[in-house]
């Protein structure tokens, strides 16, 4: 994806609340992915939530701290690296299966999921409302995602490289990007969820 650029949204302030600058500098962040995840869910039967995840997910800030709004965002994820953890590998690669089938997240047609952020709204001191095209399976759509910024770190451990964390949850209707496989079985509703840190990015 270009920018699964949801979480970082709570860094930009929207016209009714002005968002505190941020006591680290501003400039280029690159996405931790160590200590980054995208994951997903939904409904099984009505029974519970199947939960898969991305392994590979890219991601880039262009952060303003004097001022949020005007930061950027941008994250790419590799449609194949979804991870369902099928607990019957000898039977099924259940993996390949979500990501690649045209059924599903049709990864063999469209390899990668973007999203990219439109506007932000600030609704608290750490809180912000992020509005953003998701693009999936070459369908692009609004999304909206609720944003928390967790922190910024400043450290020796780090070597005093300038971080920040974010955590973001959404929603999107399965069938807006074309997958309606599945109806009585799956649900229509997808939650996503976000966790990401970001470290300032190295200077050329």
């Amino acid at each position: 994806m270009r920018p699964l650029v949801f979480a970082v949204a709570l860094l930009l302030s929207g016209p009714a609340l002005a968002a505190p600058a941020l006591d680290i500098p501003s400039g280029g962040y690159v996405g931790d992915p160590t200590h980054t995840s995208v994951t997903f869910k939904v409904g099984h039967f009505g029974l519970s939530y199947y939960t898969a995840r991305f392994a590979k997910v890219e991601s880039t800030v262009t952060l303003d701290a004097a001022s949020p709004a005007r930061s950027n965002l941008m994250v790419t994820i590799d449609t194949n690296s979804v991870k369902t953890d099928f607990p019957f590998p000898e039977k099924e690669d259940f993996d390949r299966k979500v990501g690649n089938d045209a059924n599903f997240l049709n990864g063999a047609q469209f390899p990668q999921i973007s999203f990219v952020s439109k506007s932000i709204k600030v609704t608290g001191a750490k809180t912000a409302v992020i509005t953003g095209e998701l693009t999936l399976r070459g369908v692009t759509k609004p999304v909206t995602l609720d944003a928390v910024l967790n922190g910024t770190l400043v450290s020796p451990m780090f070597k005093n490289v300038p971080k920040f964390g974010i955590s973001a949850t959404g929603k999107i209707n399965r069938s807006d990007f074309g997958m309606t496989f599945g109806k009585g079985i799956l649900g229509e509703e997808v939650d996503i969820l976000v966790e990401a840190e970001f470290a300032q990015a190295p200077t050329k």
